[in-house]
């Protein structure tokens, strides 16, 4: 068997690929209750990366608090008092500010997309999400049983070794920038 043979056979899958890459998106988080990456794809490449944080120029919560965390909002409630931008969100942005269609792209995100991002999706026209983490947000849930097939959502079962020994690395990393 030749090399290339052999480096083909145990090629990282696409969803594995892009979902790692995510892990490591996230670690450019500023947001003190958690980090999230996300990783817009089209035809398997890159069109954009986003992860949370203030919007561009504002100060992040690391340096003047967060709201939320003050009163003990709990996960999944509350949203629209967070300061920060979700990944998911910037990385549409990010095309949105740069002209790149996001039509048929799929989005690999480190956490399951809260109902916010979830009409953002929608609009943008993204066909697939992916994801390695649960998020509680039963508006969410409501909003993936009503749009039915129209996307595709892979909640990503970790099943390679090698993915999980990358995976612990970028959640150390993670936990580094966002302690």
């Amino acid at each position: 068997m030749s090399n290339v043979s052999k480096l083909h056979n145990t090629a990282t899958s696409w969803d594995d690929y892009f979902m790692l890459m995510s892990h490591m998106v996230k670690t450019r988080s500023t947001c003190i209750r958690r980090a999230v990456g996300a990783v817009l794809v089209k035809h398997n490449r890159v069109v954009a990366t986003g992860y949370n944080g203030a919007p561009s120029g504002l100060p992040h919560a690391s340096e003047v608090g967060c709201l939320r965390n003050d009163q003990g909002i709990p996960s999944g409630e509350k949203l629209h008092i967070c300061r920060g931008s979700h990944g998911e969100m910037n990385a549409i942005a990010h095309c949105a500010r740069h002209g790149i269609a996001t039509d048929g792209c799929t989005l690999y995100s480190t956490t399951k997309p809260c109902s916010m991002c979830l009409k953002v999706i929608i609009n943008a026209g993204i066909k697939r999400v992916v994801y390695s983490e649960s998020y509680n947000d039963g508006m969410a849930d409501t909003i993936i049983n009503d749009i039915g097939n129209k996307i595709e959502f892979v909640h990503l079962k970790v099943e390679s070794s090698e993915y999980m020994k990358m995976l612990r690395v970028f959640e150390q990393l993670a936990n580094t920038v966002v302690e």
